[in-house]
């Protein structure tokens, strides 16, 4: 049996062969092709920025914003029934009330809006939508009231993140689940080319994975530098998924746009990739 310099042993075979080990522990760091960040979906700056809420001066706000920011429901209907401000009227930062009380958590506030026709799909100065703020704030109820009224779940920001994106970075499978069956698309890329999937295993989000492939994602997806989900969760050490992904049937030896595998980015970590008569006690490196 081919040993490797760090001790590892990573069994990658067809579905049907027992694994032997996967992972052993090593203290390397994941290694990635020339060009590519430390995470693989965050090169150029790119990917999720994850801070839900706004920062909030009251000099950037109008009348109607600072009642929906503080939840203020009855205000927001009087300032709206005396004309004050219009129900899509946006602050100096281009955010409507909409947007700023689907960051503060103030569905009651939402509900108005929504009642009183608002436009739904009016972005913010990072394109961002009500919606997306819904779900990167892991907010299941305002996510539910926008999507029931007709907010489109397929709009990306400034990064090309869709809502389902969030939920997938926040591991929310009850607001997937939500987004999905109102046609938010599964195979969706941001700037990254990263599907869902594919920022789920980048992120090491095990059961988002598991969510994600029996809604019937892609496995076999590639994100822009041609790496599969396979080379991913190799390169972070994601046994768990590694296993899943080779029991979906993913494809071993498919290669990334430096023509390296699955099996390489294992072995520039210190780890063997063993073969299903390696893991009986055979000989032969795949």
């Amino acid at each position: 049996m081919v040993k490797s310099q760090g001790g590892g042993v990573l069994c990658l075979k067809p579905t049907g062969c027992k694994m032997k080990k996967i992972f052993r522990s090593s203290n390397k760091k994941p290694v990635l092709p020339l060009g590519s960040s430390t995470s693989p979906w965050r090169e150029g700056g790119d990917g999720i920025n994850y801070q839900p809420g706004y920062h909030i001066r009251d000099k950037d706000l109008g009348k109607i914003h600072k009642a929906a920011c503080v939840g203020d429901v009855a205000r927001v209907q009087q300032i709206l029934l005396l004309r004050k401000n219009g129900r899509n009227d946006k602050d100096k930062r281009t955010r409507t009330a909409l947007l700023l009380a689907c960051a503060s958590g103030h569905p009651t506030v939402v509900t108005l809006l929504v009642d009183w026709k608002c436009q739904l799909n009016l972005c913010d100065n990072e394109n961002r939508t009500a919606l997306i703020k819904a779900v990167q704030c892991q907010q299941d109820e305002r996510t539910s009231i926008l999507l029931e009224h007709g907010a489109d779940p397929n709009l990306v920001d400034i990064s090309g993140n869709t809502a389902l994106h969030y939920a997938v970075f926040g591991q929310n499978m009850s607001i997937a689940t939500m987004l999905l069956s109102h046609n938010a698309s599964i195979e969706a890329r941001d700037k990254n080319n990263l599907t869902p999937l594919l920022l789920a295993v980048s992120e090491n989000k095990q059961q988002m994975v598991e969510f994600l492939v029996k809604k019937q994602a892609n496995i076999h997806a590639l994100d822009k530098m041609k790496r599969t989900a396979l080379m991913l969760a190799v390169n972070y050490e994601s046994s768990s998924i590694v296993r899943l992904l080779l029991e979906q049937g993913i494809d071993i030896l498919a290669q990334g746009i430096y023509g390296r595998n699955a099996e390489d980015y294992a072995l520039m970590k210190g780890s063997s990739y063993v073969t299903g008569n390696q893991a009986k006690g055979q000989t032969g490196l795949m």
